[in-house]
């Protein structure tokens, strides 16, 4: 590992047989986690070339086991978000999609840095598992037609455990580990299709579009490369999606989507990938077709079936599907108040992801726990016009927090002028 670590450190290349060693010994344990999160660090710094990811790749991937879905008698695609703050779209999107004819075995991680994870957001729902091993992922995307839950132990387990480790060793952003780290557990739940929601701005990880750009087209000519049909969408991420933030809000936030009742910036991307996934799978020829199969879906209450079923069979209660009051909510609401008149010009949304974390809705350390319970409301958002004194946002925790309250007003800008709106999707890639 010492020499490995020199080698990259010093611009050099990590042949096959080096890194299939080094991901061996992180998934038996034998490597140490010091010296693991050294070569993170000279991967972050150096990079990797195209045949080093594709290796990287596919090592973490044949770390543990691979699902097949033959004979399952529809076709599967998946999706992952690169991540951004109040993204909370797979929650509804997998089983929106699976009810119009596919299958969506979907695995998710937990939160990454400022940003927040949807095992963390599902885990909100009283009693959901998020734990399942790889026998019960099979047989409930059978069964059901969509799961959504962390990786077992047996598929991509090499992930698994880098994925905890670059969150507290400031290595989240390197382009060649985000690759592997997505297509390797992607690539073991079996989809034959995978859709990647790349996002853009200063939320996101990748905050240009050139950042962007070059890590969708990597993932897709990665995924491509190891024998599986990809496409990216690359998305804005400037400010938060929706209107909540925080593990519990954005969980009812989803299942309002499932009602229709959604923002309408959740409700537009939601629908934007679904359609793309219906395409990239073959359950539509085109979008307009699969236009026509979310709607019929979402106004048969066949989408919100669906989503039922897959919380029943994770154990969780099916009731939050009605009832979003059985997810746990911070007792205390401090508000956030505008300085000025004016309208809303930008939204800090990674410093909001930030705050969140300090409020202990996310990790400061791969072994703390998060509170589901905390988060934080968005009442304005940008583009709208406030006055002095007029509610921005709400701050829901443990005590009163003016401290915190403070750190989100100085997240909002207010200008003379509306700002010109930006669209919310940037590019697509892989047609």
């Amino acid at each position: 590992m010492k020499d490995l670590i020199r080698r990259k450190r010093d611009r050099g290349a990590l042949s096959r047989e080096d890194i299939a060693r080094w991901i061996r010994g992180v998934t038996d344990g034998s490597i140490p986690d010091y010296e693991s999160a050294a070569l993170l660090m000279a991967i972050t710094i150096r990079g990797m070339d195209k045949d080093e990811t594709v290796a990287l790749t596919d090592s973490m991937l044949h770390s543990g086991r691979i699902l097949g879905w033959n004979g399952i008698g529809r076709p599967t695609v998946d999706k992952h978000s690169t991540g951004g703050v109040g993204d909370k779209i797979s929650i509804a999107l997998a089983p929106w999609v699976s009810a119009c004819g596919a299958a969506v075995p979907m695995i998710v991680g937990r939160g990454l840095g400022h940003t927040g994870g949807t095992r963390d957001k599902l885990e909100a729902i009283p009693g959901f598992r998020t734990d399942l091993t790889a026998d019960e992922f099979a047989a409930q995307t059978r069964r059901v037609g969509v799961v959504i839950a962390g990786q077992s132990g047996d598929l991509a387990p090499a992930d698994g455990k880098l994925y905890a480790l670059r969150d507290v060793t400031a290595t989240v952003e390197s382009r060649p580990l985000i690759v592997a780290s997505i297509l390797s557990k992607k690539l073991a739940a079996g989809a034959s299709g995978i859709l990647f929601d790349v996002k853009c701005g200063g939320g996101a990880i990748m905050q240009t579009r050139e950042e962007a750009s070059a890590l969708g087209q990597e993932l897709v000519q990665t995924a491509r490369e190891l024998g599986r049909n990809a496409r990216a969408i690359v998305t804005a991420m400037e400010e938060p999606l929706g209107l909540t933030i925080g593990n519990a809000n954005e969980t009812g936030e989803a299942l309002a989507v499932l009602r229709g009742e959604g923002p309408p910036d959740v409700m537009a991307l939601t629908r934007v990938l679904g359609s793309a996934m219906l395409v990239l799978c073959g359950v539509a020829r085109e979008r307009h077709e699969a236009d026509a199969r979310l709607d019929s879906a979402l106004e048969s209450g066949a989408a919100m079936q669906r989503a039922e079923a897959m919380i029943q069979a994770q154990g969780g209660d099916p009731r939050v599907t009605v009832n979003i009051s059985i997810l746990p909510r911070a007792s205390h609401e401090t508000k956030v108040t505008a300085d000025r008149q004016g309208f809303v010009t930008a939204i800090d949304a990674r410093a909001l992801g930030m705050l969140l974390v300090a409020m202990g809705g996310g990790r400061e350390r791969k072994e703390d726990s998060v509170d589901h319970a905390v988060g934080i409301r968005l009442v304005r958002k940008v583009g709208e016009p406030v006055i002095a004194g007029e509610t921005l946002a709400v701050i829901e925790a443990r005590r009163d927090a003016p401290d915190w309250a403070e750190t989100a007003r100085r997240a909002y800008s207010i200008g003379d002028q509306a700002p010109t709106p930006r669209p919310l999707v940037i590019e697509v890639q892989g047609r």
